[in-house]
């Protein structure tokens, strides 16, 4: 019978493409055998060898109030007892329908889906509906799930046709995706003067956080703003990550922009499947089945999944969680900071909110994902395992941003920073992959 980690993800090879569900789990960015997760609790994992580490991943984003929070534990067994689904309308779904409604700016109604990569996707489609246009525009360095039209990826020019960046998806599906660079004003007035009356959307991230966090100069959100409003296009804020993770009214409200769309994920779902996307009623009619553009989901809304988005919800906003949050994030950067300026490498810390990463190679926070130095993955690779061979747990990627939670407490924040500086007093900045312990 098969015990530890290593045991259990040589048994899933067999089973699962590369072992894992989703692919960044596999380690391939850095390496070695990821661990096989047993159990959680708070701001802690447990691993199949019985190993705890301090996790500031938080299941990619959605575990605001850290892992199995008693509250939400019980809800949801509550509701699972009650019926696990539906497959009509419910009490919670209405809830938490309510509460999306009256905390984002600008919207009036949200259907509720089972992923970020649906929301998205159907977002897309009713802004071509209600628009009647088919031209889609996105931003190099921000990620809108594995949707066929938006898995492309910037080319040389300041905007280019879309060309896949996945095998699989052929250039039909994406011939009609331009891609900009982000932080780049001449070139979104450019492309909207020569092709904005095609233009039904575009789409960003308006804290980009899925290829390092790109935090983008308030001026530059408010220029799109005003040149989609000019020609007659739809803003889709993708706040997967971002909603109700910076406040209630996520990126929106902290940047005073309100978009035409807006879709949601991870933290409106308390730790389970939910997606969403919202926008006012009249631009939500032409979505079936009051208007023709079709969207159904057999689990969409189902009661578990919506009692544990709202009941997280319920508890931010009890405990002023946000505010809380916030000063966490506000203590972890007091104590980063000091330890990347001590560091052999260069190094700088970006955040927003309870939101942060590490800029390897660099002095100053990238704002473009052409911006991200060239060897940090490999720098990061083995920080990384110095860092989980002491029981500190980040991504396993250099790409990928980190979580604060309401289960992290003054002394979690003290040892990552502790932990960190004494990783980063081993690094060789000759051979600055390597550390103590980098393939633990």
């Amino acid at each position: 019978m098969t015990d530890g980690s290593a045991d259990w993800f040589a048994k899933a090879q067999n089973f699962l493409p590369g072992g894992v569900s989703s692919p960044v789990r596999a380690f391939g960015a850095v390496g070695g055998t990821p661990p096989v997760i047993r159990s959680a609790s708070g701001a802690e994992i447990t691993d199949e060898d019985g190993r705890t580490y301090l996790d500031f991943v938080g299941s990619w984003g959605p575990l605001i109030l850290g892992h199995a929070h008693p509250e939400v534990v019980e809800a949801v067994g509550e509701a699972a007892k009650r019926g696990m689904s539906f497959g009509a309308p419910c009490r919670a779904e209405i809830e938490l329908a309510e509460t999306v409604v009256d905390s984002y700016p600008g919207i009036e109604q949200v259907r509720f889906v089972s992923s970020g990569t649906e929301a998205v996707m159907s977002a897309v489609r009713l802004a071509r509906g209600a628009t009647g246009r088919d031209l889609i525009v996105k931003f190099s360095g921000c990620y809108h799930g594995h949707m066929d039209a938006l898995l492309v990826a910037a080319g040389s020019g300041l905007a280019t046709f879309g060309r896949p960046s996945s095998e699989g998806v052929p250039e039909n599906f994406t011939n009609l995706t331009r891609v900009l660079e982000l932080d780049d004003d001449e070139a979104l007035v450019d492309l909207f003067r020569t092709e904005g009356a095609r233009i039904a959307a575009v789409i960003i991230e308006p804290v980009p956080a899925n290829n390092g966090l790109l935090l983008q100069r308030p001026d530059f959100l408010a220029l799109l703003r005003a040149q989609c409003s000019e020609h007659g296009a739809l803003l889709i804020f993708d706040e997967v990550i971002s909603g109700f993770r910076l406040g209630v009214g996520g990126a929106a409200e902290h940047y005073g922009i309100t978009p035409d769309i807006a879709t949601f994920g991870k933290v409106i779902g308390g730790g389970m499947p939910v997606g969403a996307f919202a926008s006012t009623a009249d631009i939500m009619r032409h979505l079936a089945p009051l208007g023709g553009v079709y969207q159904a989901g057999t689990l969409s809304g189902n009661p578990v999944a919506m009692t544990a988005g709202l009941t997280t919800l319920k508890i931010l906003q009890e405990t002023d969680g946000w505010q809380q949050l916030e000063a966490r994030g506000q203590y972890l950067e007091i104590l980063l900071n000091p330890v990347l300026e001590a560091a052999p490498i260069d190094a700088t810390l970006s955040r927003v909110g309870s939101i942060f990463w590490i800029a390897w190679h660099a002095t100053t926070p990238p704002r473009t994902a052409g911006a991200i130095d060239a060897t940090a993955g490999e720098t990061y690779a083995g920080i990384f395992h110095a860092l989980l061979a002491r029981g500190v747990a980040l991504a396993p990627s250099a790409y990928e941003v980190g979580f604060i939670s309401l289960a992290h407490r003054r002394e979690d924040i003290d040892q990552f920073a502790a932990t960190l500086g004494h990783v980063l007093n081993d690094v060789d900045p000759q051979h600055s992959g390597e550390t103590d312990g980098s393939q633990a």
